[in-house]
């Protein structure tokens, strides 16, 4: 079965105007009935750093989960931020951004790689004790613009050792649409036969015309985990390329149901985030 997730806190939280907190809260409510696996709705990180993620807690407390089977996630950067998230019973995944680039996990999270592993180590420990999981995001995953080493076995690597923290959720991220599909099939195939126990997903940034590809290649390799927002929006900054946003999810949708796999959405729902989408990023 393919699990969906889709990232509103992705698709808003780079934006230079503030999006109202109700319109924020109507949006993902929106999301919330249209049968996701999971909404990435928001983070518990400093203001200062995202301050159109600043209301995070207020958004939640907006929020109708009684009819949705949608399950919630937030991104933390730092323990304080996960005992923030982990507040709250309604949140079941905290996402973590570890990089493979030491540049990008500075710029990040303003912590050193080995400080980030730590870091995630201490939010597992809280996460198991509160019943919640963790999700990492290995993000630069396919390269970097820095010069800093990578290669698929720099990637076992990362995995090796979050496996020893019992990191059960791992997704690639292409922070600056470098990734080939080639080098998608190996790190999925790879890792996936050596850690059948962790499930892998995918967070593609990507030119539209090259998404296909890309898809095909991780679903060939067995990942059954994939990141998108209505319509493209959002993105990493770091691309310096206004064309490479995030996975347009109706375009994922359309080429796993010509894959022939079924996504369980409700398409009533989904024409009309479709429709909110356009006003909320207008």
């Amino acid at each position: 079965m393919i699990k969906l997730i889709e990232c509103p806190r992705d698709a808003m939280q780079g934006r230079e105007r503030f999006i109202d907190t109700a319109i924020k809260a109507a949006y993902i409510n929106q999301l919330l009935q249209v049968g996701f696996d999971t909404v990435d709705f928001g983070s518990f990180v400093s203001p200062k750093a995202i301050p159109q993620m600043r209301d995070t807690a207020e958004v939640l407390s907006l929020l109708d989960l009684h009819q949705s089977k949608s399950k919630l996630l937030a991104i933390v950067a730092n323990e304080r931020g996960a005992n923030e998230a982990l507040f709250f019973e309604e949140i079941d995944y905290l996402g973590f951004p570890l990089s493979l680039s030491e540049t990008f996990q500075q710029r990040n999270t303003n912590k050193s790689i080995q400080e980030a592993l730590v870091t995630i180590e201490e939010i597992q420990n809280l996460c198991e004790t509160k019943g919640k999981t963790l999700v990492t995001y290995l993000s630069m995953g396919f390269g970097n613009p820095y010069g800093d080493p990578y290669s698929p076995d720099l990637v076992a690597e990362f995995v090796k050792n979050l496996n020893d923290l019992d990191i059960k959720i791992i997704s690639f991220a292409d922070t600056i649409g470098s990734a080939e599909p080639s080098l998608i099939a190996e790190l999925y195939k790879v890792n996936a036969e050596t850690y059948p126990t962790i499930e892998f997903g995918m967070h593609l940034h990507t030119r539209p015309q090259d998404l296909r590809p890309k898809i095909e290649a991780a679903l060939n390799a067995g990942c059954k985990r994939f990141d998108g927002a209505l319509k493209g929006f959002g993105g990493c900054p770091m691309a310096k390329d206004e064309l490479v946003g995030n996975v347009a999810t109706e375009n994922l949708i359309r080429i796993l149901e010509e894959k022939g796999y079924e996504n369980h959405l409700d398409k009533n729902e989904f024409s009309e985030a479709m429709k909110l989408a356009q006003v909320v990023f207008s």
